[in-house]
C-alpha cells in the first residue's frame, strides 16, 4: 500500500467536491480547480475523500499516492491558498509591478517585463537596505511553482558571490573561488 495514498483527505467546511467521468472538481472560497485522473477510484464520503487503486501494478501504485497528494493540494489551495517568495540578491537588482506585469532589473542591458497569469497575484516589496522580494499567491500550487521557477530561471543564484534570484530561505552552496 502507498503510505500517502491510503490516508484519507479531510474536507473542510465550505469546500465542495464533485467527481464525474474521471475528472475531480474542487470548489472553495478562493476558486475552483479541476484534475483528470486514471487507474484509481476516488470516493467522497461525508467529510473525507479516499483514493483506492484496482491492482498492484507499479504504475497504479505510483498514481495512488500522486492523486491523493494532488487532491490534498487542491483542497488546501481553495481554502488557504499557496504562496512563494523570491528574493533578488545583487547590487542594483530591482523589482516592480503594475497590475499583472512584473518588471525586473537584474543586471541585463534591459529590464525584463513578464506577464503573470491572471490566477496568480503578484506583489513586490522593496525596503531600503534589504533585498527586493517578489510575492506570488494563488489557489493553484502547480501554477505558483511554475511562475516562480520561470522568474528564478532568468538569473539563477551563482555559487561565488550568491547573486541572483532565489527563494526566501533557500541555502546556496558557496565556492571559495581563486586563492592568491
Amino acid at each position: 500500500m502507498s503510505r500517502i495514498g491510503k490516508n484519507p483527505v479531510a474536507i473542510p467546511a465550505g469546500v465542495t467536491i464533485d467527481v464525474k467521468d474521471n475528472v475531480i472538481t474542487v470548489k472553495g472560497k478562493l476558486g475552483e480547480l479541476t484534475q483528470e485522473y486514471s487507474d484509481v477510484s476516488i470516493k467522497v464520503e461525508e467529510n473525507e475523500v479516499t483514493v483506492e487503486r484496482s491492482s498492484e501494478y507499479k504504475d497504479h501504485r505510483a498514481k495512488h499516492g500522486l492523486y491523493r497528494a494532488l487532491i490534498f493540494n487542491m483542497i488546501e489551495g481553495v481554502t488557504n491558498g499557496w504562496s512563494k517568495e523570491l528574493e533578488l540578491v545583487g547590487v542594483g537588482y530591482r523589482a516592480s509591478n503594475q497590475g499583472q506585469k512584473l518588471d525586473l532589473a537584474i543586471g541585463f542591458s534591459h529590464n525584463i517585463v513578464l506577464d503573470i497569469a491572471p490566477e496568480v497575484k503578484v506583489e513586490t516589496v522593496s525596503e531600503k537596505g534589504k533585498n527586493p522580494i517578489v510575492k506570488l499567491t494563488s489557489h493553484d500550487k502547480q501554477l505558483v511553482g511554475q511562475v516562480a521557477a520561470k522568474i528564478r530561471a532568468f538569473r539563477k543564484p551563482e555559487p561565488y558571490k550568491g547573486k541572483g534570484i532565489r527563494f526566501v530561505g533557500e541555502q546556496i552552496r558557496r565556492k571559495a573561488g581563486k586563492s592568491a
